[in-house]
């Protein structure tokens, strides 16, 4: 057998002296097979250094593979990358491989993806999903029992369990929390797009944290960026105002990290900022940042718990589970707005 080629059912065969169907009885253990024939079988396997394709057996017979597809936006996102983890922690208990896939937050290349995951006939689906995708097209999948689970965002056309964070009541504690510190001037730096479900949920408990404190909204003092340098230029637009804010607060931690980087390019340590999201080395920083914390690993176990509990039998009503946040105080929310 060359050894550039992967080994097959075939070389396993010749191996041991027996017929494919006899290797095929085995691994599957799905037929009478002595337990000599077993143990060289098994022996030939390790030898070889053979793998088998459970993709194409499982097309054969009609059953689901022993993956999980996930789909998230962006790969290089450390919330993201802690969700992930959870997940897989989660099912590799069962015995499952988690598949992951980036859209981008691109319909179409979320549908893509959610496609290929199918055609693997994968045992769960659990997706972001993208602003402006229509989800109906997995109504056939979920009807026929694949659990379908909707991640950080809730879905379009398909009702199914959807698992969330606490955007709104976290973004107005984080923002009442500055009220609190004697800023009437506050910044809001939200990610894009703007339709975007935990956008619209943090930037309307910045609204009712202004609201509850008896504070004016002001437009001019909302700012939207899609990346770090977008942030830090929003940042820089928002302190030339003619009445600057005295404290900012971020919508994800991108929008954390430009916002940082702006001011502490500019000197700035008189502002005060509260981010949505815990950033890495948040305690580094000078001063701390102080943040509104989701709770990636929580998010992950429970996307994970839910599409197995469907797995397992589980007919009753989609449900939408909220995972709560928790302010943590570090200093850079606590600075004191400046005296008039």
């Amino acid at each position: 057998m060359a050894a550039s080629r992967r080994p097959t059912l075939a070389d396993v065969a010749q191996e041991v002296g027996v017929s494919a169907k006899t290797v095929s009885r085995v691994l599957n253990e799905d037929g009478p097979v002595s337990a000599q024939t077993r143990e060289q079988v098994l022996a030939a396997v390790a030898k070889l250094g053979f793998q088998p394709n459970l993709m194409a057996r499982n097309m054969r017979v009609g059953g689901p593979d022993t993956t999980i597809g996930l789909v998230i936006p962006d790969l290089g996102n450390p919330f993201f990358g802690a969700v992930a983890r959870a997940i897989e922690d989660t099912v590799r208990e069962r015995g499952l491989t988690l598949l992951m896939g980036s859209s981008a937050d691109d319909p179409d290349r979320e549908r893509a993806l959610t496609d290929k995951f199918l055609a693997r006939r994968v045992s769960m689906l659990i997706v972001v999903p993208s602003v402006g995708a229509d989800h109906s097209h997995l109504k056939a999948h979920r009807s026929a029992g694949l659990p379908v689970v909707f991640l950080d965002r809730p879905g379009a056309g398909l009702p199914t369990d959807s698992i969330v964070s606490s955007n709104r009541a976290g973004a107005q504690e984080g923002v009442a929390h500055l009220i609190a510190h004697g800023h009437r001037r506050i910044g809001f730096v939200g990610d894009l797009p703007v339709r975007l479900y935990t956008r619209r949920e943090r930037l309307a408990g910045y609204r009712a944290a202004l609201q509850e404190a008896g504070l004016p909204y002001d437009r001019s003092l909302v700012a939207n960026a899609h990346d770090q340098p977008g942030a830090e230029a929003a940042t820089a637009r928002l302190l030339e105002l003619a009445d600057p804010p005295t404290a900012l607060f971020a919508g994800n931690n991108i929008m954390a990290l430009g916002i940082v980087a702006q001011l502490a390019r500019g000197k700035r340590k008189d502002v005060a900022v509260v981010a949505f999201d815990d950033v890495s080395l948040a305690e580094a920083l000078e001063p701390a940042l102080t943040v509104v914390a989701q709770d990636p690993e929580e998010l992950g176990r429970s996307a994970a718990a839910t599409a197995l509990a469907r797995l397992d039998g589980d007919r009753s009503r989609a449900r939408t589970i909220t995972v709560p946040t928790r302010l943590i105080v570090r200093g850079s929310g606590e600075q004191a707005a400046p005296r008039p």
